[in-house]
């Protein structure tokens, strides 16, 4: 488990569980309770882990001062397939100074993520 995990509170836990799992190739790794609708939803993507909680009304607005920032193996392709699953995309690709490529997308809630990507050296 990781150290620091982000958990997303969703009143829609099915979608963010597709758009996770079908963008990210996120793998569900645990929940509560074990039968039945999940309370909880633990996912894994690469070495990483991601919380989704179920709550009928988890309030209006995304949490903007906290994003996720997932690293991908190509952003350009990754955000190909962002609107097809329910996200929209906000920003980018650019590559940046400090030697990424980013694109700046919102998941099927409105929630914030980053798409990074290393820019080869050269």
């Amino acid at each position: 488990m990781s150290t620091i995990q982000p958990v997303i509170v969703t009143a829609d836990q099915d979608v963010l569980l597709g758009f996770y799992t079908k963008l990210f190739g996120a793998e569900e790794i645990f929940r509560v309770p074990a039968e039945g609708p999940a309370f909880y939803l633990g996912l894994r993507i690469g070495d990483t882990d991601l919380g989704l909680v179920a709550k009928e009304d988890p309030g209006t607005g995304a949490a903007s001062r906290i994003l996720l920032s997932i690293g991908v193996d190509d952003v350009d392709e990754t955000l190909g397939r962002v609107v097809a699953l329910g996200g929209s995309v906000r920003g980018g690709p650019n590559d940046m100074p400090w030697g990424q490529r980013v694109a700046h997308i919102l998941d099927p809630d409105g929630n914030p993520v980053n798409l990074t990507q290393p820019i080869p050296a050269g």
